[in-house]
């Protein structure tokens, strides 16, 4: 068992849980195999007395011994097996019966010789420590120690998934036995998994260990009638970051089920605009730009959920697939397919069956994470020719670089938009034309192909070329083009810096003390690691909203 790890034919992750498997093993200790619980294997031994004892036994069965005072232990698979094991021991000179069976009363028994002392072996009344009949799990669900055939086809198996505080009690006596008892063709030990996946301990919000004393302890049956199963699990998978602790808290699930109300949103979107799941083979034809574009997200989404599936990262699967999900599909490309899918436009049929499609492969790539939600709109999503948990995983991959550059440009172009705005606190139903004063041709073509979506998605009315930036005008970053949001009027510059400086002074105070604190040997040394992490996420989030705050008060500089 400690070779399988050492030489990796068996892997422990996050590897740091080797240690507490290697300690085990090789600083191995006495341990009591004995327990008295009322279910179990009994421990099969039978003590009965040694030879020196049995010169002191009566013929007639009228001395008892107990277990505590038999000398003599004989170890067997069966009781036929330990009778036969002492009369190898006491030879003919006596008679064995097994107390557990027989009911031993030695003056009702009629035995040919009645002056033989009657050996009356009694059985261990306790039974073996759990742990070993957990050993056997891998192969003893599967029919073992018959050559049966779940047996062949399913051992070895493939990923253990466990908590660190039994890796000594259970994994590695799953390896013990596994490598015991099951041998390859060639007769070599086999283990009986090739990975252990230690997963994390779940606590509070505030990192402190669950306690019905502390009355913080959140029951998953009462997070599942309240904010669904799918929603509780999707949480646990998004958190699940290798090696670290789940800090849970309801406000997670909470926005978690937002997700899940927001794929039913999506899918119900696709069904009222005619689009009703794939029946097609492969990839659906996409000439339109924003169609291709969304194949290729879809297939970037899919590739980097597998890689996280493979490295374990269930954390990175999950948020990928909910960036996918949320920002790519239902914040851009619903919003950017709307025109496409107006009664009469000639991409209508095209975009209805990349729609049907994308809803699809969110459902395929979502099922392991929400598997009720997603399966429940596959039935409904057309008529499927199987429900969803058969379907198979997806393995496509097509690049369109172009429709990639473009429509990646005008998302970015909205997306600044937006970000003045909002730094700069106009009202968002203020209508600002936006003025173009310089633009490539590949730019100045890509504004007017999606003039009519970055007015409506970005609230700029019209797009203005001009020879310069007007007074109190904010220039936006938008590569191979100068384009500015003529704000003069719209802002109160003065109370704008105030408001500001004001928030500005506010964090870098908070930075500062943040990072005094960590900065600090003795808290470092002290701080329970939770309280340590706590604080550097706090030092990030704060360092990062100084920085846009900065930023905002450099676009209000620019306009002075």
């Amino acid at each position: 068992a400690l070779a399988a790890v050492e030489d990796g034919r068996t892997e422990i992750l996050p590897e740091q849980h080797k240690k507490v498997y290697f300690n085990w093993l090789r600083e191995i200790e006495p341990w009591c195999i004995s327990r008295q619980l009322w279910w179990g294997h009994q421990i099969p031994v039978w003590y009965g007395p040694d030879l020196d004892q049995l010169k002191s036994l009566a013929p007639d069965g009228s001395q008892h011994l107990t277990i505590s005072n038999c000398k003599k232990a004989f170890c067997a698979a069966t009781e036929t097996d330990a009778i036969a094991a002492a009369s190898d021991y006491y030879g003919d000179a006596v008679w064995i019966v097994a107390e557990a069976t027989s009911q031993f009363n030695a003056a009702h028994l009629d035995f040919a010789d009645p002056e033989k002392p009657v050996v009356s072996l009694k059985r261990d009344p306790d039974v073996l420590d759990t742990w070993f009949s957990s050993a056997l799990w891998p192969f003893g669900t599967l029919g073992w120690p018959e050559e049966t055939e779940a047996l062949a086809r399913y051992y070895p198996t493939s990923v253990l998934i466990t908590g660190f505080d039994i890796i000594f009690f259970w994994v590695a006596r799953m390896m013990m036995m596994g490598t015991e008892f099951m041998k390859d063709e060639a007769g070599a030990p086999q283990v009986p998994f090739h990975t252990v996946y230690v997963h994390a301990l779940v606590r509070d919000a505030k990192g402190q260990k669950m306690s019905k004393s502390l009355g913080n302890v959140l029951d998953p049956l009462e997070l599942v009638d309240e904010y669904g199963a799918d929603a509780v699990r999707f949480t646990l998978a998004s958190m699940a970051v290798m090696g670290r602790d789940l800090k849970l808290s309801t406000s997670r699930i909470a926005g978690y089920r937002n997700f899940v109300t927001k794929l039913w949103n999506a899918a119900r979107f696709a069904q009222m605009n005619g689009a009703r799941g794939w029946a097609g083979d492969g990839l659906p034809e996409a000439r339109e730009t924003l169609n291709q574009w969304i194949i290729g997200e879809t297939g970037r989404a899919r590739a980097a959920c597998d890689a996280g599936l493979a490295a374990y990262r269930f954390n990175d699967a999950a948020n990928g697939l909910y960036a996918f999900v949320w920002g790519r599909v239902c914040d851009w490309y619903l919003e950017l397919a709307k025109p496409l899918l107006a009664e009469g436009h000639p991409a209508r049929a095209e975009t209805q069956a990349v729609l049907g499609w994308v809803i699809d492969q969110c459902l395929i790539l979502l099922h392991p994470f929400m598997p009720f939600v997603s399966e429940a709109i596959w039935g409904q999503s057309g008529e499927p020719a199987k429900m969803l948990v058969h379907a198979d995983w997806p393995a496509f991959d097509r690049d369109s670089p172009d429709a990639d550059a473009e429509i990646g440009w005008v998302i970015g172009l909205i997306e600044e938009i937006r970000s003045v705005r909002a730094e700069m606190s106009v009202a968002p139903s203020a209508q600002i034309p936006l003025l173009v004063v310089q633009a490539g041709e590949e730019e100045s073509a890509r504004l007017d192909r999606h003039a009519a979506l970055i007015g409506r998605l970005a609230r700029v009315p019209q797009m203005t070329p001009v020879a310069a930036a007007p007074k109190g005008a904010v220039t936006l970053t938008a590569p191979g083009a100068t384009l500015c949001l003529p704000l003069e009027g719209l802002v109160d510059v003065a109370a704008e810096e105030a408001r500001l400086a004001k928030s500005l002074a506010k964090l870098e105070k908070e930075v500062k003390g943040i990072a005094a604190k960590l900065a600090n040997p003795a808290f470092l040394a002290k701080a329970p690691e939770d309280v340590v992490d706590e604080n550097r996420e706090r030092l990030a989030e704060a360092e990062s909203d100084a920085a846009k705050l900065n930023a905002a008060r450099a676009r209000l500089a620019s306009m002075t």
